[in-house]
């Protein structure tokens, strides 16, 4: 097992872990829902990453077959995005942000993370149920590395946000799209 990539990955995604969260301090607060939706994505995301990454490490440390550590993490990561994703969705993206963004934002925004979330889930349900055993390894790093990339949109999508925001706050008109 490559030990070093999954901490690197953990490693990275710490990174956006950071800025999410110095973001939202150094604002004094998000400043409307859309904002508090993308914190929220970033640093629950980045944290998903960093746990799913260190989990197949602290798991090839004892004494258990390859296979099993794959199950292990892959369940342990499936359901552990599942519930970031309901928990995310159901407390800010529903009752907030489709009402502040504009429909071509909705469209691109729910078409990236849409993608993006479909070959990560796709990929961890390919490690759970054994479907391609010599690719198990791959198959879980593409369900990180998908991870990695929610959290960068989402950390993108929240700069976007918060200067749109800043715009319309200082008297100016904000970006149509």
């Amino acid at each position: 097992m490559q030990d070093g990539l999954f901490v690197a990955l953990a490693e990275i995604a710490g990174v956006f872990v950071g800025f999410g969260a110095l973001i939202a301090v150094r604002s004094g607060g998000a400043s409307d829902a859309q904002e508090v939706a993308y914190i929220r994505s970033v640093l629950s995301i980045g944290v998903w990453v960093v746990v799913a990454s260190l989990v197949p490490v602290v798991l090839g440390g004892y004494d258990i077959g390859e296979r099993e550590v794959w199950l292990v993490s892959g369940l342990i990561a499936l359901v552990s995005i599942v519930a970031v994703w309901v928990t995310n969705y159901r407390t800010s993206y529903v009752q907030h942000v489709g009402e502040s963004l504009s429909r071509a934002s909705m469209v691109l925004e729910t078409a990236g993370y849409g993608l993006l979330f479909f070959l990560l889930l796709a990929a961890l349900i390919f490690v759970v149920l054994g479907l391609l055993p010599d690719q198990e390894p791959a198959l879980y790093l593409t369900a990180l590395v998908m991870g990695l990339f929610v959290s960068a949109l989402s950390l993108l999508w929240l700069v976007f946000a918060h200067r749109s925001t800043a715009a319309t706050s200082d008297g100016a008109e904000a970006p149509t799209e």
